[in-house]
């Protein structure tokens, strides 16, 4: 088994991938363009922003399993992975106290006028009475647009500062989980209307706009906004309208379109309205998130080595599709399941999913098979009349 690191990991973990592959390549500057031939006879690639596109997915023939060192399926063409029936996992929350911890401190920045005092100093300016206008963040309202881990560890963090937490999630995201001290909105421009401060968080799936025109005329003049969440999630358009006309206070870790690299040129329009705060997408960026994110990366790669089972899977369906199912009792015996599926392909069934456990003593396995179709009559008979088939059940899947 082959493994390419295209990214960067610390040499601890690189060390415990050396321990479960015999060969490993670190290529922490790989991209398929320029090193497209590393990728020959790979059967596990660990990416981090490199992008891997449908081209690539087709071109490499033994891979099994791409692993994002991060959140989501990053800059991956997860649907030709499907297709091609290699396995994306991905590291989810591992970067969420990092950007719990950035939005706490751009809030505090935006209250108390840090950025603004440091460039006056820096300039050579006193300027402590023209920007004392620090409300103070004890009693106020934070909003919350978005409530998973990076919620609840923001909203802990809000807590401790004495203000009241209120939270918004979809609706599809099922019933909002039960949180002390956190009120819970049916609506975005709810939270809006009743929030002093409003940080903007993931939403699942990303490409739904959250901020828009509306939602910041239902924010009090003069509020504060935090977006660390997807790109394009604010209309950024209407971000500046707000700075301007309704005194928004905002800073930003995200933006609609960003450099595909580390370093580049970039500008954007609010980065030079005057009271913005703005950063380059640094919010995961601390040495605990990249510790926390590679143990999981490791400890992803030596789940699929050592048993097969892939952690944090991206690409496998929450249940098979299948209508129907065989159970069955078998003797474990070789070929027993050989017969089984020649019946079922003589029937003209697809066999969709196989589980199979065997028992204490290894002398019988209990077995699901989930076919797309009913099987006939006649070839349920044929696997009954199989000796090493000690119990069959047909059952229609609900």
């Amino acid at each position: 088994m082959k493994l390419l690191i295209a990214c960067e990991l610390p040499e601890s973990a690189q060390q415990s991938l050396r321990q479960l592959a015999p060969e490993v390549l670190y290529q922490p500057d790989w991209t398929a363009a320029r090193d497209g031939r590393l990728l020959d006879n790979v059967s596990i690639l660990i990416v981090g922003s490199a992008r891997v596109s449908v081209e690539t997915i087709r071109q490499a023939r033994a891979l099994q399993l791409i692993v994002h060192a991060g959140c989501g399926p990053g800059d991956i063409a997860i649907e030709e992975a499907s297709a091609q029936g290699i396995f994306v996992a991905h590291c989810p929350d591992k970067h969420a106290a990092a950007v719990a911890e950035l939005t706490f401190g751009l809030m505090l920045a935006l209250d108390r006028r840090i950025v603004d005092h440091a460039i006056a100093l820096r300039e050579g300016r006193w300027s402590r009475g023209a920007l004392a206008d620090a409300r103070g963040l004890a009693g106020r309202t934070l909003g919350v647009l978005g409530y998973g881990t990076i919620g609840r560890l923001l909203a802990r963090r809000a807590r401790a500062f004495d203000m009241r937490v209120l939270a918004w999630v979809p609706l599809r995201a099922g019933e909002p989980p039960a949180e002390p001290d956190v009120t819970f909105c049916n609506w975005p421009r709810e939270l809006a209307r009743q929030s002093d401060c409003v940080a903007v968080l993931a939403v699942e799936p990303p490409g739904q706009i959250l901020v828009d025109q509306e939602f910041l005329a239902s924010l009090p003049i003069g509020a504060y906004l935090i977006h660390v969440g997807y790109p394009g999630a604010a209309d950024e358009a209407a971000l500046a309208r707000a700075v301007e006309q309704r005194r928004l206070r905002l800073a930003l870790d995200v933006f609609s379109s960003e450099p595909t690299g580390d370093s580049g040129r970039f500008r954007n329009r609010l980065c030079d309205l005057p009271g913005v705060i703005a950063t380059p997408h640094i919010g995961p960026l601390t040495e605990q998130a990249r510790a926390a994110t590679a143990a999981e990366v490791v400890r992803i790669v030596q789940a699929y080595v050592v048993s097969g089972e892939v952690l944090n899977a991206l690409n496998l369906a929450e249940r098979s599709p299948a209508k129907w199912q065989l159970v069955l009792r078998v003797r474990d015996q070789v070929g027993v399941m050989a017969s089984i599926l020649e019946a079922v392909r003589a029937d003209g069934i697809n066999a969709q999913e196989i589980i199979s456990r065997v028992f204490t003593g290894a002398k019988a396995a209990s077995c699901t098979i989930a076919l797309d179709e009913r099987p006939s009559t006649e070839a349920v008979e044929a696997i009954r009349q199989i000796p090493d088939v000690l119990h069959l059940e047909l059952r229609a899947v609900v």
